[in-house]
Order: C-alpha cells, then sequence, then structure tokens
C-alpha cells in the first residue's frame, strides 16, 4: 500500500492514475490537499494525477523519481532502501573549508555521479574538503547547467538517478569529503515542470529575468513555502547533502514578516539537532546586504555564508583591466577595491554603482570574513564569458598563478571551480538542449544581447543548443600532468597545503587584514596576521620592503627573492612570506 498526497487548492476533484485505473482522492482538506491510499501500489508504481474531468495523468510535482523524464509518469521512490555507509559523518567546518564547484556532466568523459566517483582520490590529495555539485534536480533535454530545474524533488536520470546521487555522497563521506548542492528556488525551468497546474506556485505580481516569482508572499505561500523547505530538508536528510547553496536569493521577492530563507534557516538548523550533522546554507547574492548572513535571532535571514562577487569582481577586473564601461565590471577594475573587498567584505557597501546607476549595499566590515566564499572561477564567472575561457586563457598563466594565491590567502571561504587548478584547456560553455526550437532561438538570442553591454562580438558565442558546445565543455584528464597543466596543479596543491595548515590564512576575526596598494606601481601588499603576500601585476620588475625576519613560504616564479630588507617581484608574481614557523 502506498498514499498519495497532492496539493491542489482549486481543483474540483483528484484523482491518482496507476495503469488504466484511476483512483479518486478525497479532499481538499482545509489547506488544500487530497490523498489517497491505494493497496497495489508501493515502490517502483508508475503513476500521475488526474486533475479535474481532464483524462490526462500529469507529473508529481514532488515526484522523487522521474525515470522517463520530466515529461513521464512520476514513479514511487522508497528513501530507506539504500543502504549508507557513513554513520557517525558530520562534515568539516565550513569556516576552514576548500570547495570544488563541480558539473556532473562536464567533470568527467562519462557525466555520471559513479564516474564521478573515480575522481574522488584526487580531491582529497589536492586538499579539498568540500565537493559542490551543481544541480541534479531532473530538468528537460539531455544536457543542461540544472539551473532550470522542473522536477525539483526528482534527481535527473541523466547523471545516474536518486540511487546514484547517493552512492556519490556515501563515497564523498568516506573519503572525508562533504558534500554541497546548488539548488533553485527563484524560478521553475519554462520546460516540463506543471506546478502551475496544481496551484499557485508562482506569482505574476513579481518577475525575475526568467518570467514570473516563487509565491513566497501570496495567497496559497503557506504551501508554496513548505514545498521548497520541504525539498531542502530532503537533500540533507535523506540524501545525506552537508549543505545547499541557494541560487540567486536576489530574486526571492517575499514581504513576509519571517522571510524565506529565515524559515529555511531555522528549519534546518532544527534538521541538524536531530541528525546530529552540521548542516549549512551559503547565498548567491548580489544585494550586498548583511542581512542574508547575519543570524535571525540579530534580525538577518540566517544564511551561514554568500558567494562573494564583489571580491571576483575586484580580482578579475584588476588582472584583465575589464572596467569601465563593461556591465558590472564598470563598479571595479582598481587595486584599491581590491583592497577595500579584503579588508572590508564589500565593495559595494553604501557606494555610488555607476552600473546601477544609485547607490548600493551596506557597510559588512563588522562581519567575519568567513561568512563570504572567495574565488576567481565559479560556472557563471567561466560560463558566462562569450565563449567559456578561463583565467589563464584569459589573462595568462602567471596572472593566473597570482590570481589562485589571493584567492588561497584571502580571508574568505576559498573555493575552485573544476579544471582551474590545473589550468584547464577546456572551456567551460554554456550548454542547454531546450525542446522548443522557438525557445532555444531566444535563448540565444538573449545571451547574445546580454554579452554586448561587456563588449563581446555576439557572433563569437557558441550556440547552446549544439552538442558540440556540451561535449567542448568536458574535461580533459589527459592533459592533467602535461607542461603548464602539471605546473599549475602543482602550484594549486602546495596553496592549499599552506592554506589548510595555517592559523594566521583561518584567522576569521573581523579586521583581520591590512592592505596596502600602488595603483601606478601595480602592486598590493596585504597582511593576514604573521603571514603578508606581496602581488606585482606591473609591467616591471618592482622591490617592497618587508620585515627583516619574514621567510619566503611561496613565490610564484623562481626569480622571487628575499634578500635583506626587501622583496624582489619580477613582473605579474607573487609572494607569500610569513614572520615565524606556520602553525
Amino acid at each position: 500500500m502506498h498514499e498519495f498526497t497532492v496539493w491542489a487548492p482549486s481543483a474540483s476533484k483528484m484523482g491518482v492514475k496507476i495503469g488504466d485505473v484511476t483512483y479518486p482522492m478525497s479532499g481538499p482538506d482545509e489547506h488544500g490537499w487530497w490523498s489517497a491510499s491505494v493497496e497495489q501500489a508501493g515502490p517502483g508504481t508508475d503513476y500521475g494525477f488526474v486533475i479535474g474531468d481532464d483524462p490526462k495523468a500529469w507529473p508529481d510535482p514532488r515526484s522523487e523519481w522521474q525515470p522517463d523524464g520530466v515529461h513521464g509518469l512520476s514513479r514511487v521512490y522508497d528513501q530507506r532502501v539504500f543502504k549508507w555507509s557513513d554513520r557517525g559523518w558530520s562534515a568539516p567546518a565550513l569556516a576552514h573549508a576548500v570547495i570544488y564547484e563541480l558539473h556532473v556532466g562536464t567533470f568527467t568523459p562519462q557525466g555520471t555521479f559513479d564516474s564521478a566517483i573515480e575522481k574522488l582520490g584526487y580531491l582529497v590529495e589536492l586538499g579539498i574538503t568540500h565537493v559542490e555539485l551543481m544541480p541534479v534536480a531532473a530538468f528537460p533535454g539531455g544536457q543542461g547547467w540544472g539551473y532550470d530545474g522542473a522536477a525539483l524533488f526528482a534527481v535527473t536520470e541523466q547523471y545516474g538517478g536518486p540511487d546514484g546521487l547517493k552512492r556519490l555522497v556515501d563515497a564523498c563521506h568516506a573519503r572525508g569529503l562533504a558534500v554541497l548542492l546548488d539548488v533553485v528556488y527563484n524560478h521553475f525551468g519554462p520546460v516540463g515542470n506543471y506546478s502551475g497546474k496544481y496551484g499557485p506556485y508562482i506569482t505574476e505580481r513579481h518577475h525575475t529575468p526568467w518570467g514570473g516569482a516563487i509565491n513566497f508572499e501570496g495567497e496559497g505561500s503557506d504551501e508554496v513555502r513548505r514545498f521548497f523547505c520541504d525539498n531542502a530538508l530532503m537533500w540533507m536528510r535523506d540524501y545525506h547533502i552537508d549543505g545547499l547553496r541557494l541560487d540567486a536569493v536576489h530574486e526571492y521577492v517575499d514581504r513576509s514578516a519571517i522571510h524565506f530563507m529565515e524559515q529555511l534557516s531555522f528549519e534546518v538548523k532544527a534538521l541538524s539537532a536531530k541528525v546530529g550533522r552540521r548542516l549549512v546554507l551559503i547565498a548567491e547574492s548580489d544585494l550586498n546586504d548583511p542581512r542574508v548572513v547575519t543570524p535571525a535571532r540579530d534580525g538577518g535571514y540566517g544564511m551561514d555564508a554568500q558567494w562573494s562577487d564583489d571580491f571576483h569582481h575586484a580580482l578579475f577586473t584588476v588582472l584583465t583591466n575589464e572596467g569601465t564601461g563593461k556591465g558590472y565590471y564598470s563598479d571595479f577594475g582598481t587595486l584599491e577595491k581590491l583592497a577595500k573587498s579584503l579588508a572590508k567584505n564589500f565593495v559595494q557597501d553604501g557606494s555610488y554603482s555607476e552600473y546601477r546607476r544609485r547607490s548600493h549595499g551596506r557597510p559588512a566590515d563588522d562581519l567575519s570574513p568567513h561568512h563570504f566564499l572567495g574565488y576567481i572561477q565559479n560556472h557563471d564567472q567561466v560560463g558566462n564569458r562569450a565563449v567559456g575561457d578561463r583565467v589563464d586563457q584569459t589573462v595568462g598563466f602567471d596572472r593566473a598563478k597570482v590570481a589562485a594565491a589571493i584567492v588561497m590567502t584571502a580571508p574568505f571561504i576559498p573555493m575552485i571551480f573544476q579544471g582551474e587548478e590545473y589550468a584547464a584547456s577546456t572551456p567551460f560553455q554554456y550548454f542547454a538542449d531546450h525542446e522548443d526550437p522557438e525557445m532555444a532561438k531566444s535563448v540565444k538570442n538573449g545571451r547574445r544581447g546580454e554579452f554586448a553591454a561587456f563588449g563581446w562580438n555576439p557572433e563569437d558565442i557558441p550556440d547552446p543548443e549544439d552538442v558540440e558546445t556540451f561535449l567542448r565543455s568536458k574535461l580533459n584528464w589527459e592533459e592533467i600532468h602535461q607542461g603548464r597543466h602539471g605546473e599549475m596543479l602543482d602550484w594549486y596543491r602546495r596553496l592549499i597545503q599552506l592554506r589548510r595548515g595555517s592559523v594566521a590564512l583561518n584567522d576569521g576575526a573581523v579586521g583581520h587584514v591590512k592592505a596596502t596598494f600602488d595603483e601606478k606601481g601595480r602592486w598590493l601588499i596585504f597582511e593576514r596576521g604573521v603571514v603578508t603576500v606581496m602581488c606585482n601585476l606591473g609591467s616591471e620588475k618592482v622591490e617592497l620592503p618587508h620585515a627583516k625576519r619574514s621567510a619566503l613560504l611561496l613565490g610564484s616564479k623562481a626569480e622571487v627573492v628575499v634578500k635583506g630588507g626587501a622583496v624582489e617581484l619580477p613582473t605579474e608574481s607573487v609572494a607569500i612570506l610569513s614572520s615565524e614557523t606556520l602553525r
């Protein structure tokens, strides 16, 4: 026997169809829920819901298994069957993490959860503590980034389905790796999502770049909020996920007394206490609002951390000189902005934004930098470039090494994107498999228009619908130890080892960073306790003073020399020094 339930507050009648038989459902109750217990149903049973007098069977909005894709029937999945081996597991503290973001479909040639397991030993050797998976909820088509999820409770079959994800998480935990999962709660994918047939999940009162906004505050929003909270709890409880990255929370529109993020934070903390595991929530936000990562008890939304695009933009623009007139990069481009991000978390902290033509953000310098993730590459910042070029391809090998050193010694939680660590020659491009030709055309033209704001030639942008765009984005593991790829990999390994072994570099104290710079000379120095980082981004060698008792820990070039009271830095190089033995 299996009990089927569905929220459909406006339906005149509901049924659950199994084979050729439709079983009537009881309801609705006071909250709009319908239910039916079917003796003949159980794990493995395919079913769909019949709404009103329409005989068609539609997928369950909360389906945990869509074996035939997002348009097919749902299948009953028993979460209790999988045999876990991670008893007693608890994730390492996020404050001391080194995060590795990956896209399952392009991480390996096979593009599956099981094939990703084969690379976990490599990640452990690299020094990674947390693996962050891009979205794995079921989406239409053969390939995609995953941000247009349609069946949010189901794991996509393209990667190996629900059991495949559990095998990957279990294998990660066996190797000491925590798992973070990217989830999308700001919109539904435009194809294959049938939630609108059941209830007011979407509101047209507010809009996002992808259509109507999620109904977090209007009529029926209690059950919509319950849908997304239950989704988050499912990943953490049933799939043993250690944390979630919430995509683009700035697209949430919620003026309720208790914001959706606050509610979610409360429920995740309650689950953490119940299961005895550390669970975290990480937001992507461009609001520059410290409330996002401020505890609810102090008037915030309770996220544990958020991505720091300010740090990325500040670092990227000093490396590339992509600043004035190039979209949101126009607010950055100087060493002063980079130094500010290192010392004060936000660059846009109430200051005027040229890009937005208004003031933006508020100060966050009283928050620990451990509330922020720092990076020079991620799926957005690589994939949303015109041709998906990586940092070393954009700025050169030497500057990429400097960028890596800054990320790993900055006060933020460091994150790297798949292939970054060995200067992968393969790009990461935007790819999709839209079933509607008109939609495919619209997406292609929309991206071309977006890139024009950054000064790129729209004609250079690969076609997202071409399967070759997807295949080009797969990592080439054969090159990993070849030439400069091996050199970059060794550099990242040493940086990560230094990061994880240094008390000073793991210090999340407020006001811990002191930075000085010279815009004309193109050099930057920042201090983190006993550790000093010196960077030369100029076209000429520079000699910078340092404490005589400092020792060189790492230099990006052999020509980096410490002598007397100075450090000689050749062009495009970095030196990391310490005034005492690291412990």
